[in-house]
C-alpha cells in the first residue's frame, strides 16, 4: 500500500464525516467497543493507561486531521470503563482485544499509533503479527529506561492514586502527565474522577498499578525461557516512528535508546515542551510529523 497525501496540517472539522461514530463486536471477552471516522486506509488509534482514560479521550482532538486521509478506528480496551471489563490483566487484555478488532473487522493490514500503553500492546502485536502492521507509530511507553530509575515519578503517582484515589492524587498524576501545567483544570480533573473511581474500573486498574503489581513487574519472570518485550524489538518488520516528549516524567526519554538501535527500521522524533501527551501538548506538531511519515511512499523511507 502505498499513499501520497499531500498533507499540509488543518484542525477543521472533516467535511463529510462528522463525528466519530461508536460500534460494538463481540467477542471472547465480551463487547469491545471503538469508534470510527473518516475514509481510506486503515489507521488503528490505541490509547494508554491511567485513571479515566478512553480512547476518544486521547484522540478526539487529532481525529479531524487523520480522518482526512484515513479511516479512523479508535479501540476502547477492556478495563477502562468503555468496553466490558475482563478478568485478566489489562495489557494482556488489550493485546488480545487488537487481535479480536483486526479479525472481527477483516483488516489484513493497518498502520498503528498507539499511546504509551497502547503502544506497548502495538509492539506486540508488530512482533507477534507482522504481516498486519504496515506502519508502527509509538508515544513514549515502550523499550526500557537505561538512566531513569523505575518506576518513574508519574507511575509513582498513579500507583498513590491507585492504591488510595483522592482528587487531589488525580491531580497530581495529570500534574505528571504534561509540561504545561495550565492543562490540568478543574474540569479535566472532574471529567476523569468519576470513571477513574468506578468500582470495575478501578480494580483492573490495581491488576496493574497497585504497589503489589510493581513489585511483580520489577522481579525476575517466573519462566526462566521468557523473553521480555523490548529484546524482542529486532523482530518488528514494521517501519517505525517513535514519538517522545523531551520533559516525559511517566517514561523519560532514555527509553528510546534500545529501541532506536534495535528496531530494524526506526526514527525517532522528539517534542520539546512537552510531557507524555504529545498528541496532546504539541498537537500540530504531532499531526504534521505523523502524517508525514504515515504518507512519505516506501520507496523514500
Amino acid at each position: 500500500m502505498t499513499t501520497d497525501l499531500g498533507y499540509v496540517p488543518q484542525s477543521s472539522t472533516v467535511p463529510g464525516n462528522g463525528e466519530p461514530t461508536l460500534h460494538e463486536l463481540q467477542t471472547g471477552q465480551g463487547v469491545l467497543r471503538w469508534h470510527r471516522m473518516g475514509e481510506g486506509p486503515p489507521l488503528l488509534f490505541l490509547h494508554g493507561s491511567g485513571p479515566g482514560v478512553t480512547g476518544l479521550r486521547n484522540f478526539a482532538g487529532v481525529l479531524p486531521a487523520f480522518a482526512r486521509h484515513f479511516e479512523c478506528f479508535v479501540l476502547e480496551f477492556p478495563g477502562f470503563g468503555v468496553s466490558d471489563p475482563v478478568d485478566a490483566h489489562p495489557m494482556q487484555a488489550a493485546v488480545q482485544a487488537v487481535k479480536d478488532f483486526l479479525d472481527g473487522q477483516d483488516l489484513d493490514r493497518v498502520d498503528i499509533i498507539g499511546n504509551s500503553m497502547g503502544g506497548m500492546a502495538a509492539v506486540q502485536i508488530a512482533i507477534a503479527l507482522p504481516e498486519r502492521v504496515r506502519r508502527l507509530v509509538t508515544l513514549g511507553g515502550m523499550g526500557l529506561g537505561i538512566f531513569s530509575p523505575f518506576p518513574a515519578e508519574g507511575i509513582n503517582l498513579l500507583v498513590e492514586f491507585t492504591e488510595d484515589p483522592t482528587r487531589e492524587r488525580l491531580r497530581q498524576w495529570l500534574s505528571s502527565m504534561v509540561y504545561d501545567q495550565e492543562l490540568v483544570t478543574e474540569e479535566l480533573v472532574s471529567e476523569r474522577w468519576k470513571q477513574a473511581t468506578d468500582p470495575e474500573t478501578l480494580a483492573s486498574a490495581r491488576r496493574m498499578y497497585s504497589r503489589s503489581a510493581m513489585r511483580a513487574l520489577a522481579a525476575p519472570p517466573a519462566d526462566p525461557e521468557a523473553v521480555p518485550a523490548w529484546a524482542q524489538l529486532h523482530r518488528i518488520k514494521a517501519r517505525t516512528l517513535l514519538l517522545w516528549g523531551r520533559d516525559d516524567r511517566v517514561t523519560p526519554l532514555d527509553g528510546a535508546l534500545i529501541p532506536l538501535r534495535t528496531i530494524p527500521d526506526v526514527e525517532l522524533h522528539v517534542f520539546p515542551k512537552c510531557g507524555h501527551w504529545a498528541m496532546i501538548e504539541q498537537q500540530e506538531a504531532f499531526e504534521s510529523t505523523v502524517l508525514a511519515f504515515l504518507s512519505r511512499p516506501e520507496a523514500a523511507l
